[in-house]
């Protein structure tokens, strides 16, 4: 397995709250806890933007997405409005992330709960090339479901 070292800074006051990390050997995405000082609301239909109260040197070729966990999603109705949520290598601010509750009752979050998911992933730069015409496929420009349901 390939592994790459990112090095990570703990915010003041953070240092009980547990390093990001994986649940199983097998698990694709790092648990992130919340960093929070008191119980958070997230009220029904409404946003909050969550601190882990770390910050992450992730290596050039690489980035963090931040996703949704499965469990909160289905149990709770808590997503990531912009999921993926990506972490650049350049950044150094503290990671955060972007809640959301589609669900009809409050959902609270408390001091190192496990509010999201983070998958390293390797970034390949693109380069574009203009042309007068591209290859044809099967699809050419169908889209929003023109391949089924």
């Amino acid at each position: 397995m390939n592994r790459v070292v990112i090095k990570v800074y703990i915010e003041p006051g953070c240092d009980d709250i547990p390093l990001p990390e994986y649940q199983t050997t097998g698990s694709a995405g790092l648990d992130l806890p919340a960093a929070v000082d008191g119980p958070i609301i997230i009220e029904p239909g409404c946003v909050k933007l969550i601190s882990t109260g770390i910050r992450l040197a992730i290596p050039n070729g690489y980035e963090a997405q931040v996703r949704p966990r499965s469990g909160l999603a289905l149990k709770h109705g808590i997503g990531i409005l912009n999921a993926p949520g990506t972490i650049d290598s350049d950044y150094r601010g503290v990671v955060c992330v972007v809640l959301f509750n589609i669900s009809d009752k409050p959902f609270t979050v408390e001091r190192g709960d496990r509010i999201a998911q983070m998958v390293i992933a390797r970034v390949e730069h693109a380069v574009f090339e203009i042309s007068e015409n591209l290859d044809a496929t099967e699809r050419e420009s169908g889209g929003f479901g023109s391949t089924g349901s």
